[in-house]
């Protein structure tokens, strides 16, 4: 763990050092803001642990991280307008402090920085790198697309769901440890298994997220229990607690916050907190495979392994 701490802070003063600047003063400081959030920053760290354990130096996969990290935050600014999210993080979001408009276009802004960023950057597969981005960029906009499809959708599916989660989160998090692994030369049998290790911990990521909505400590998440359930949101725990329409008639007749306690009395008689717990387990299983598959050809898996752990296991 003394590794990651490292990187962390690493990366964080990178992060401080690379403020956007520009003029109108008005479109850069949101970008700033929303940047300065915080968050786990797991993005930038699995860019600078590809390169690590590809037997590079982190530093070199620095600026390759932080475009990643401006890329998410750039769609977090564009879901919360579209989700009409007026807090993040505990803060005012971007379009509740300085307006709609100014959200679109200082979102619109970081995603034309990132691209000027690669395009400007000295890495050698720059054209690899601008391809990867790319592709994930696309995927990204079709998981946001399926998330507000299923709003109107009553068959949502597991394989939807997880689908839907592949490419809203886990692309991103394979995108960047990819990149890493690229910025440290590493070859493609060595690139995919990255990829496929960080699909596998995003999965089982997002999963426990939806675990830690219905049954985590608020006092130790920092969110209202139950918030996906007030928003009637359709996750793996609605689609498996709608046996015969079991929670949508439930929701039928309670709505916001009223829904939560019966819905969350409903999921456990069902046992659904222990079946999610262990469907997010499969997929920490499969993420620890490829990280097997890793060290036969010596790539220094230690400490994705122990971010895989520590994200398995976290409690907010």
């Amino acid at each position: 763990m003394e590794n990651l701490k490292h990187l962390s802070a690493l990366y964080a003063d990178y992060l401080v050092k690379n403020k956007f600047t520009g003029n109108p003063e008005t479109l850069y400081e949101p970008m700033n803001y929303i940047m300065g959030l915080g968050g786990k920053r797991v993005r930038p760290l699995l860019a600078l642990l590809g390169a690590e354990a590809c037997g590079g130096d982190a530093k070199d996969a620095l600026l390759w991280g932080h475009l990643v990290e401006v890329f998410h935050n750039f769609t977090l600014v564009h879901d919360d307008i579209m989700d009409n999210a007026s807090t993040r993080r505990g803060m005012a979001t971007v379009h509740e402090k300085w307006g709609i408009a100014e959200g679109i276009l200082s979102g619109d802004n970081m995603l034309i920085a990132v691209y000027e960023g690669l395009l400007n950057s000295g890495y050698a597969h720059k054209m690899e790198l601008l391809q990867l981005l790319s592709k994930t960029a696309r995927e990204v906009c079709e998981g946001q697309q399926m998330d507000m499809d299923s709003a109107t959708k009553n068959n949502i599916t597991e394989a939807d769901y997880l689908e839907m989660i592949r490419l809203k989160t886990a692309v991103l998090l394979g995108c960047s440890l990819q990149g890493g692994g690229i910025c440290a030369g590493a070859d493609s049998k060595v690139q995919k298994l990255l990829y496929d290790f960080a699909i596998n911990m995003g999965l089982c990521f997002q999963l426990n997220d939806d675990w830690l909505d219905a049954f985590g400590d608020p006092a130790q998440t920092g969110k209202v229990a139950g918030g996906d359930i007030a928003e009637g949101k359709k996750t793996w725990l609605y689609i498996h607690g709608n046996p015969q329409g079991a929670t949508e008639d439930l929701w039928s007749r309670h709505s916001g916050t009223d829904r939560v306690n019966p819905t969350l009395l409903l999921w456990c008689e069902m046992e659904l907190d222990k079946k999610l717990k262990a469907k997010a387990d499969t997929f920490h299983e499969k993420s620890m495979e490829d990280l097997q598959a890793l060290d036969v050809l010596g790539v220094q898996t230690g400490a994705l392994r122990g971010l895989a752990q520590w994200l398995n296991q976290r409690a907010h």
